[in-house]
């Protein structure tokens, strides 16, 4: 096991760093809040960012990196059926209306998931990568998914997080998921940092076909629950809410990379920037700003060299 996981989970470590002190009123556009550089993980500013706190359907995210890393070290093709698991019935209503015995595709069912925030999607894909890990036979396959889950958030230096199931629900007794605004931009920076993952969650409509138990074929128009899609530079990445989490939402936005000449040599620096805000009374309103204001202060620290404290920041590769 342990060497499938050291094959299977090369995630990278981004550190985040001490944010900046907060303008007056600030501290009142959500529960927590950061605005962070996605190369180097330095923070332009945040509030709470290492707070616990529930993020719903924000976890989605990496149930899809969990999915997306499998396929690729096991040459998986996404274009393989699904099948929808018994206890999906549990879960209740959901957007695409997914029934026990429904098939689709991996590749449709991570739409369905990142774009339409489908419970039922991410359980399906849950249960069936978890059937092909390794995992001791009484164990079941979506707990065996959900701790490649934690070994990813592990992987990240996602410290103050734990995933319990796959689609982010929090309505269930006893324990609860939980994470913080720091560790979601870390997932959301190495998940945008991956193509596939970036297409699905910059698509505003898809298209995706349902194979049902009675053996007919439906089609499903989704529309990304992310209304800020295409507002500056807005490419992603996922919305979530639930009655404990509140309103949550990860946004990124990229400019064209700074090209500096250096002699005969080009230095070439990415701009992207992630901001995630956690309990918000009107996340898109907040994001926004926090973008904003965001960029303002990118320019202001590009022009200074983007100076970064020791241990602050680690350049993704």
């Amino acid at each position: 096991m342990d060497t499938f996981r050291r094959a299977f989970l090369p995630y990278l470590s981004l550190i985040a760093a001490f944010a900046i002190p907060l303008r007056a009123g600030a501290q009142n556009i959500a529960e927590a809040y950061v605005v962070m550089d996605a190369t180097t993980g330095h923070v332009l500013m945040g509030g709470n960012i290492d707070k616990k706190l529930q993020v719903a359907s924000l976890t989605k995210i990496a149930t899809a990196m969990v999915v997306l890393d499998w396929a690729d070290a096991t040459k998986a093709d996404l274009a393989q059926l699904a099948t929808v698991p018994p206890q999906a019935s549990a879960l209740g209503a959901d957007p695409v209306s997914l029934q026990p015995g429904d098939q689709m595709t991996l590749r449709d069912l991570l739409y369905t998931a990142l774009m339409q925030s489908d419970n039922t999607a991410a359980l399906t894909l849950a249960v069936h990568v978890g059937q092909k890990l390794p995992h001791a036979a009484d164990v079941p396959a979506d707990y065996a998914f959900v701790a490649q889950m934690n070994a990813l958030a592990r992987k990240l230096r996602m410290e103050h997080t734990l995933f319990l199931n796959p689609h982010g629900l929090d309505s269930m007794k006893g324990k609860l998921p939980y994470s913080t605004a720091a560790d979601i931009a870390r997932l959301a920076a190495y998940a945008m940092g991956r193509r596939n993952f970036h297409f699905y969650v910059s698509q505003k409509e898809r298209e995706i076909a349902v194979l049902h138990a009675d053996n007919t074929q439906g089609r499903y128009l989704l529309r990304n629950t992310n209304e800020l899609l295409g507002v500056n530079n807005i490419d992603g990445v996922k919305t979530g809410t639930t009655a404990r989490a509140g309103q949550c939402l990860v946004i990124s936005s990229a400019r064209p990379p700074e090209s500096v000449q250096n002699g005969e040599t080009y230095i070439i620096t990415p701009r992207r920037l992630i901001v995630v805000v956690l309990g918000a009374g009107d996340r898109y309103k907040a994001a926004g700003g926090l973008l904003n204001r965001g960029w303002q202060l990118y320019d202001e620290w590009a022009a200074k060299g983007r100076p970064l404290q020791k241990g602050e920041g680690l350049v993704l590769q």
